[in-house]
């Protein structure tokens, strides 16, 4: 389980422009060396996102829609040329080209569930108001692993907000189990019964 991980967390959903791009990386990876390739592929895309998420300003150099595409190649082979594969490069260059540089996020989110859903793995976000220890997490991955059959892969995220309790997003899906949450639902339980359903539960209450 390790530490914090340190990518974002993963998002609602995934554009269908990173989705092709991310299913043409994993195949190009996949056929030059199967999943060692796939694992060097991913490690190396994680480190492109941790320094543009870090860089504020190289986020919006690869990022804007002004920035010169010739110039942006150029630096892209100044930055990354021999530091990543040159498959890696390659699809950065590729992606400067065709002017999705922008849905870099996204795709580098899509091409690590690829990976995952290739190991038998499944990516699950674990969100606390305060940090959880490890055998917390593996009492939540052992629950995952029963219920979805598939070898859960963890991510710790500390969210102060919540009122305490635990979310987790899998894919799509948001499981919130927080005190928020709870709160929420009875919101919604409320404003569904109507308004003289809830006059006649506080008159129940308030009556002697």
């Amino acid at each position: 389980l390790g530490d914090v991980y340190k990518r974002q967390p993963m998002p609602n959903t995934i554009d269908a422009v990173a989705l092709v791009y991310a299913r043409a990386l994993f195949e190009l990876a996949d056929g030059a060396g199967g999943r060692a390739k796939l694992e060097e592929i991913g490690d190396e895309l994680e480190q492109v996102m941790e320094l543009i998420r870090s860089d504020r300003r190289f986020r919006e150099f690869v990022a804007s829609p002004i920035v010169d595409r010739v110039k942006r190649s150029d630096a892209l082979r100044s930055i990354f040329h021999g530091r990543v594969t040159d498959l890696l490069l390659r699809f950065l260059l590729v992606l400067n080209r065709k002017d999705r540089l922008g849905h870099i996020e996204s795709i580098a989110q899509a091409f690590d569930g690829m990976i995952q859903a290739s190991f038998g793995n499944i990516e699950v976000d674990v969100f606390t108001a305060t940090p959880i220890d490890g055998g917390q997490l593996e009492v939540i991955k052992g629950l995952v692993r029963r219920a979805l059959g598939k070898e859960p892969v963890l991510h710790r995220y500390v969210e102060p907000s919540m009122l305490g309790g635990i979310k987790l997003r899998i894919g799509d899906s948001l499981i919130d189990g927080s005190v928020e949450g709870r709160l929420q639902r009875m919101k919604s339980a409320i404003l569904a019964s109507g308004a003289s359903s809830l006059r006649d539960q506080i008159t129940k209450v308030i009556q002697p």
